[in-house]
């Protein structure tokens, strides 16, 4: 899986209809590091996700197959990037969950969404 790839060229990247990306350095591993994205969804939009069959999956894989059944629909996306989120626990389940209500209500959202 190719790493450290550059940056596009914004003329390079085309516009879909109803999604906003907004990529930051949350310093999650390295300084500096483009390391996370939110993908904002319009009302409607539809999504498919594919998981891990492991009984031992990660936190927010855990989170997102909750929101998934809870049918409320998907308004964003958080990705991060040098974080496995793998073997947290409890406190993982939390900071997850953390995440999606800090991102919900930045975007006027429900959590689940």
């Amino acid at each position: 899986m190719p790493v450290n790839l550059p940056m596009p060229k914004v003329a390079d990247v085309f516009d879909v209809p109803g999604v906003r990306l907004g990529v930051t350095s949350a310093g999650i591993k390295k300084p500096g590091r483009k390391d996370l994205v939110v993908m904002a969804l319009d009302a409607g939009t539809q999504v498919d996700a594919v998981f891990t069959r492991n009984r031992f999956c990660a936190a927010p894989v855990q989170v997102c197959r909750e929101h998934l059944a809870g049918a409320q629909g998907v308004r964003a996306l958080v990705i991060n990037t040098g974080n496995a989120n793998a073997g947290t626990g409890a406190p993982g389940l939390a900071n997850a969950k953390r995440m999606a209500t800090s991102t919900a209500k930045l975007l006027g959202v429900l959590p689940e969404q």
